[in-house]
């Protein structure tokens, strides 16, 4: 699997499945969530990393605070763009380059995304997220791929309907990377796209502990955005984290 497949992946016709799947009702309920378990105070400068379309940065910045957003995908950057130009800081960029320090209050990862990293990037994208917020600053990582969430109730091949957009995903795991590789396919208008992602498998524990090591307490673990208890089966992981105050 190539390690760079997200540079082709997130264009088209995928790009606008996952328009329709965001719902505005889900993109609200996701972004009060964050609103909530963040603590933002007013003003708040808060990193979305990566951003994709924007969707959460708009809702908050709406609500007040200072958005920054980043991601790797100029369809993604661009529509943000011209969603909301002027109130929040766009920046297309790779989440595994973040070159702030102690610059925001709270930051939040959403999404699979942090799963498409390796080990060794994703304790780089930690670092660079503790080295980015300011001490005793909270970050909320959320992911559909620990190992207690996917592999329970993983199947070979899923199809499923997105608007007008036929999908079929066709999912390999692989234990000695602990990777799942999934193949995408897209039936739209008689014309069919098919596009490889792969995404690394954390436990729960091994994410807390990676966390640790880059200076991020873990504070709390959900299973849902109405703060279930994570637990085996959950189908996604929310863990929420803070950077450790400085020694005085």
């Amino acid at each position: 699997m190539h390690c760079d497949w997200q540079n082709s992946f997130f264009r088209g016709v995928a790009l606008d499945a996952w328009r329709q799947i965001t719902t505005d009702e889900m993109t609200g309920r996701e972004a009060e969530f964050l609103e909530r378990t963040l603590m933002l105070s007013a003003s708040a400068r808060v990193l979305d990393v990566p951003c994709g379309n924007g969707r959460h940065s708009v809702f908050l910045a709406k609500r007040g605070y200072a958005m920054t957003g980043i991601d790797q995908s100029e369809d993604f950057i661009e529509e943000a763009r011209r969603t909301m130009p002027n109130s929040i800081r766009w920046v297309r960029g790779d989440m595994r380059s973040l070159s702030w320090t102690s610059e925001f209050d709270a930051a939040f990862c959403w999404g699979n995304s942090f799963c498409y990293l390796n080990r060794d990037e994703a304790r780089d994208f930690l670092r660079a997220i503790a080295r980015s917020l300011k001490p005793g600053a909270l970050f909320v990582v959320d992911t559909g791929m620990a190992a207690e969430s996917i592999l329970p109730s993983l199947v070979r091949n899923r199809w499923f309907r997105v608007g007008d957009i036929l999908m079929l995903s066709e999912n390999r795991y692989d234990p000695i990377e602990s990777r799942l590789d999934i193949e995408y396919t897209f039936v739209r208008g008689g014309q069919t796209d098919s596009r490889p992602t792969s995404s690394y498998v954390f436990t729960s524990g091994e994410l807390r502990r990676m966390h640790e090591d880059a200076g991020l307490s873990p504070v709390d673990m959900f299973g849902s955005i109405d703060s279930a208890k994570y637990e085996i089966g959950s189908p996604r992981l929310i863990l929420v984290s803070q950077v450790r105050l400085q020694d005085t």
